[in-house]
């Protein structure tokens, strides 16, 4: 168990400089801390969850959440039929097999499902599900009581812009919702390459936010991201994409 901010500031800087991709990371991370007990959010076709289970031999129960249906509130674009989530549930599945009885399926939302693990059961989280706003609340406030003092939740898409999607799309709202959180319950919570973020429970609450990306977070507040300049350069880029790459390399040229 990792015992205070400083401990685990120190392991990510440890594992970080080490890897390009986020899978990577978090396979030498829950290695490093032992980690026996966990659960993913958002599992899709399971390719996360199998690279764990072939490398992370310490782990005896891995629980597998997602609806692997269409959500009626979910805006985004992986939302997708009935008949192809069944095809993707069905892939899920066979990528993770082989962990055996180490796999636990929990088929269904966050709030349908997550009350069938015990409270302070788990080790570590990891979130990649519904990254709206109201997706990321619901996961972030559910999932905290599961995870016992001196436990990590990770997750994916902590991006410094909420447009990460064209704005068809419900806005990703991780970041910065998941720092918000974090204040409010006391916990410590690291911005980390590759869009992840990383949020450590103590004992004894203390909050604290650390950026380990360079500098790319030093903005907390929406008001930039929802500025009418900002609103009508995305419009026009979406409306008019090859003219917006067009003036993006005449920019790029003259500096």
């Amino acid at each position: 168990m990792l015992t205070s901010p400083r401990m685990i500031e120190s392991l990510l800087q440890k594992c970080r400089p080490r890897y390009t991709s986020r899978l990577q990371f978090w396979v030498q991370l829950l290695r490093e801390t032992q980690v026996q007990r966990m659960v993913e959010i958002g599992v899709y076709q399971g390719e996360f969850a199998a690279a764990i289970f072939e490398v992370c031999d310490r782990i005896e129960r891995y629980y597998l959440i997602d609806p692997w249906r269409h959500l009626p509130k979910w805006n985004k674009p992986f939302n997708t039929d009935d008949r192809d989530f069944e095809r993707i549930f069905a892939i899920a599945q066979r990528n993770t097999d082989f962990a055996g009885t180490r796999r636990v399926i929990l088929r269904g939302t966050t709030t349908e499902v997550i009350d069938q693990i015990a409270d302070g059961e788990l080790d570590f989280a990891y979130i990649d599900g519904d990254h709206t706003l109201r997706g990321i609340t619901i996961d972030l406030v559910r999932v905290y009581s599961k995870i016992h003092m001196g436990g990590l939740i990770g997750g994916d898409d902590f991006c410094d812009s909420i447009w990460y999607h064209s704005s068809q799309f419900e806005p990703t709202l991780v970041f910065p919702f998941a720092v918000y959180f974090a204040e409010a319950v006391g916990a410590a919570i690291y911005a980390l390459p590759n869009m992840q973020f990383c949020l450590y429970k103590p004992e004894k609450p203390k909050f604290q936010f650390v950026d380990l990306t360079g500098g790319r977070f030093r903005e907390l507040s929406l008001r930039n991201q929802f500025a009418p300049q900002k609103c009508f350069k995305l419009m026009l880029g979406e409306r008019f994409p090859r003219l917006t790459r067009i003036a993006a390399k005449a920019k790029a040229a003259f500096r």
